[in-house]
């Protein structure tokens, strides 16, 4: 009866809105000193979106897949793990290690897998944004569990190591299933979702799925048309440092004695060479923390604290535009700082970041003192209201088992369900086009 109640609601509301705006553009025709409120009005209706109730959970077909695919990178020595054999269920799934640095960072995939065996995934659980269909009949999407992120950091870190050879074979086979799979063939792998999430992930075969839905952590190291906003997911690293739990404090600002801080790796690659810079640039600041560190467990323990204890935590690019750091600051709920010009961020289409962070051009930065005095001038009670807004928002960010409503294994989700209908789009016409992309011509 309530949901009928707030569907005529929805309605009548629509209904309004479009007479709101026949009469205005009527007056404007008609009149040029028109009523402006009457107008204003109109377009604040305009700006407001008609609501529908809830939607349905995404259906999502998971591809079962031999464990050296997935789970069996996570501990190669425990033969369970390695059983090819036994499939992954909600009840053998290996935990994550607490403390694996890099491998942790980026491993979005591990938790998207996770969140469609959790057996608590049902039909009628509507804290899931995305459920695990059986029949392939009936899904929406096809996820692959190929752990293309872990692969790297376990079989091809070190680029010229003959055990780079096993990463671009596990990509090779898991291309060889997909062409076989009658799924893959009819939408040319479309309506597919593959976790992509370190940059140099799935680096070896990478145009064999430049169709399909990506789940990155940013475009930098991708061609345009293998990775781009309109198809593609950005979804958050895995934060390193705990999340602060217990922040409560009558008057966080005085408390955070620290101005900006900033702990890690100075010496990156391309955009992060920023990084050595700033060093230079942030020296001599009383109240500015600016320390090399690795990210080993008495350097995280350091981040916490420092982020615990700073009103503004320093967001610099490093290899590529983006890195963890970002999210640590998230859930110290330290200001975020960020200096990119080229960062996307994860859910973006519903979070606002310029109310919890402060952004600065990579130029603006690296003038001497400027970036301090910006900061400087930021009242105690703006700050407190980005201080408050991380709070709330902080949730977005968290990856777990079982997956919680609005954490970020359900925002993954949700995201690829709004790239789904330009996925459908193409997938429909291909089918019937016989001159494929003839408007490119």
């Amino acid at each position: 009866m309530m949901g009928a109640i707030s569907a005529g609601n929805s309605i009548a509301g629509c209904i309004i809105l479009s007479i709101l705006i026949i009469l205005a553009v009527w007056t404007y025709m008609n009149d040029f000193d028109f009523d402006y409120t009457r107008f204003a009005t109109a377009r604040s209706f305009y700006s407001t979106p008609c609501r529908s109730e809830p939607s349905s959970p995404l259906k999502v077909y998971m591809y079962e897949l031999p464990r050296r695919f997935n789970v069996g990178m996570m501990n190669r020595n425990n033969r369970k793990l390695n059983d090819d054999i036994a499939a992954v269920t909600a009840e053998n799934l290996p935990a994550w290690p607490d403390r694996t640095g890099l491998k942790r960072q980026h491993s979005v995939e591990y938790w998207l897998m996770a969140s469609l065996l959790y057996n608590g995934n049902e039909w009628n659980d509507t804290t899931q944004e995305a459920v695990r269909v059986l029949d392939p009949e009936l899904a929406d999407v096809f996820f692959v569990p190929f752990f293309s992120s872990l692969s790297f950091n376990t079989h091809g870190r070190n680029m010229t190591d003959p055990e780079t050879e096993k990463d671009r074979q596990l990509q090779a086979d898991i291309l060889q299933i997909l062409r076989e799979s009658p799924y893959w063939q009819r939408s040319a792998g479309r309506d597919h979702v593959i976790p992509m999430h370190h940059p140099n992930a799935f680096r070896f075969l990478r145009s064999g799925v430049n169709a399909s839905i990506l789940i990155v952590a940013d475009f930098a190291r991708y061609e345009r048309s293998l990775a781009n906003l309109r198809k593609d997911v950005v979804a958050p690293y895995v934060h390193v440092v705990d999340s602060f739990l217990d922040d409560e404090l009558p008057d966080p600002f005085t408390a955070r004695k620290t101005l900006l801080f900033f702990r890690g790796k100075t010496l990156r690659k391309d955009e992060g060479k920023i990084r050595a810079k700033l060093e230079n640039v942030l020296v001599g600041y009383d109240d500015v923390t600016y320390a090399k560190s690795d990210p080993t467990g008495e350097g995280v323990n350091a981040s916490i604290q420092g982020m615990r204890s700073s009103k503004f935590c320093l967001h610099p690019a490093g290899d590529t535009p983006s890195s963890c750091r970002l999210f640590d600051a998230i859930v110290s709920h330290c200001v975020p700082v960020i200096v990119s010009d080229h960062i996307e961020l994860p859910f973006e289409d519903e979070l606002d970041y310029s109310k919890f962070s402060i952004f600065f051009s990579i130029k603006e930065a690296l003038q001497q003192d400027y970036m301090v005095s910006e900061l400087r001038k930021v009242s105690k009670e703006r700050w407190l209201e980005m201080w408050r807004r991380l709070k709330s928002i902080s949730h977005h960010f968290e990856y777990q088992y079982p997956p919680k409503k609005e954490d970020a294994v359900n925002m993954i989700w949700r995201q690829v369900k709004h790239k789904l209908p330009a996925a459908k789009l193409s997938v429909h016409r291909s089918r019937r086009l016989k001159v494929p992309d003839w408007w490119r011509r």
